[in-house]
């Protein structure tokens, strides 16, 4: 029997937190520039707070998207306009950053890929839209979804995530309202209280900051989870350009303490592998040794080196 979410989860935006208007910038109209920014950066410093609170529930998402990867599953964002965009920012940089396959983290904005630059109409609403675009990536039980919504109602965001419950995946969410209707439909649910915005309604400022710092921890913290950092180096770095091979090479003299030759060296032998390379140079070994090392210890330098 097809939910209508859309009359569900219909609250009014007046009793949603991030949709009153600040006591602060009641006059906005009426600042000088420099007030105007300094009210908005002592705005954000409180979104930083808030995020605080919230660690418990985020280190519980984190977990759920370690256990995801070691399964062999994906984290799949789910958002709607600027929510989504925050999702898709954070899925693109993870194949750069932790040379993971873009599939390995995704994200799925209401109103696809046309959304990333305008406002899609209606799309938000479209709870059918979001089962068929989880089908469409083949979602599984062994996958964790997120849903990002500040309102934390969002229809196409409950629907997805009602969905993935169906399925048997992970569900999380990350909500900048308390006692957020996706937070029902979650495993583990971040609730960060932003408040009101310095522009009333415009969630794209503080409440899509405390999203964005959140978004960083789970992926960040999720791939140092599965190996994919050593110490605080990006070791599984794609290089690829100039600028990103210096980089690597840079990591092996800090990593190692060889010479800037020899880090050209290794990292040549390891054929740009800078986790092989550091293997390599530390427990002075070849190349295939170094990978069966790494293959052992499940990714995990430290490990490898034991």
């Amino acid at each position: 029997m097809k939910h209508n979410f859309v009359k569900e989860v219909t609250i009014l935006l007046e009793h949603l937190a991030t949709e009153q208007r600040n006591e602060k910038t009641k006059h906005l109209d009426g600042m000088t520039t420099r007030e105007i920014l300094h009210v908005m950066n002592e705005e954000d410093r409180a979104a930083v707070i808030a995020v605080s609170k919230q660690l418990d529930c985020i280190e519980k998402i984190v977990h759920l998207v370690i256990a995801a990867f070691r399964r062999g599953g994906r984290l799949i964002y789910v958002g709607a306009g600027t929510s989504g965009r925050l999702g898709l920012l954070d899925a693109v940089e993870c194949p750069p950053t932790f040379g993971t396959e873009p599939a390995m983290v995704q994200a799925i904005l209401a109103g696809g890929l046309k959304a990333i630059s305008e406002a899609v109409e209606g799309a938000e609403d479209d709870e059918e839209a979001a089962v068929r675009d989880l089908q469409a990536v083949g979602l599984t039980k062994n996958d964790v979804v997120i849903g990002i919504a500040a309102s934390g109602r969002t229809p196409y965001v409950v629907s997805a995530l009602r969905y993935a419950k169906q399925i048997g995946a992970a569900t999380g969410s990350i909500a900048c309202n308390k006692g957020a209707v996706i937070s029902q439909y979650a495993d583990a649910a971040v609730e960060i209280e932003t408040g009101p915005e310095v522009l009333a309604g415009s969630t794209r400022l503080k409440a899509g900051t405390a999203q964005k710092m959140v978004l960083n921890m789970i992926s960040t913290a999720s791939m140092v989870g599965i190996g994919k950092v050593y110490g605080n180096w990006m070791v599984d770095e794609q290089a690829t350009n100039e600028k990103l091979k210096e980089r690597a090479k840079r990591i092996l003299i800090e990593a190692t303490g060889v010479s800037a030759e020899e880090a050209s060296r290794y990292y040549e032998q390891a054929k740009g592998e800078v986790k092989t390379a550091i293997v390599m140079i530390l427990r002075q070994c070849g190349y295939e040794e170094a990978k069966e090392r790494l293959q052992q210890a499940e990714g995990f330098v430290r490990k490898a080196l034991e």
